[in-house]
């Protein structure tokens, strides 16, 4: 029997986009706690439009959700939460272009995260995660 079905090549590659999107989000969450510090980040989402406060609640969204997304717990949930987060990021995002090299970084990568939470909301967890079996592929 063949070892790399569709099905088992399925569920590693679910599992490779949600351990991708879980190291996207321990290094967003890192930058804001240790390079542009909480209250750096507050300043910036409010020159942007959004209460300074804001700024904890969603660094903690993407740290626990990083961390749900590496385990594989309620991943499903966890990037439906996270896509809600980058509508944010998005709106601060938006009027620099499409380019993210362009100045401000323009909203190209932020819809390919929201694209690729989306499809991990579709797939569910895929391999070696804390639900298997519940929300998750097994490998077959």
């Amino acid at each position: 029997m063949n070892n790399w079905n569709s099905e088992r090549l399925s569920a590693l590659g679910t599992t490779a986009l949600r351990l991708g999107l879980a190291a996207v989000f321990f290094g967003h969450s890192y930058a804001k706690l240790f390079v542009f510090t909480l209250p750096g980040t507050a300043q910036f989402f409010a020159a942007h439009g959004f209460p300074g406060w804001t700024a904890y609640p969603v660094t903690v969204a993407e740290l626990l959700g990083a961390v749900a997304l590496l385990l594989g717990l309620r991943t499903r949930i966890v990037a439906a939460a996270l896509i809600a987060v980058l509508f944010g990021a998005l709106r601060v995002h938006a009027p620099n272009g499409w380019m993210f090299s362009n100045a401000g970084g323009g909203w190209e990568y932020v819809a390919f995260l929201i694209a690729a939470l989306g499809a991990q909301v579709l797939l569910g967890s895929g391999a070696y995660s804390v639900n298997r079996g519940s929300d998750a592929r097994s490998l077959p």
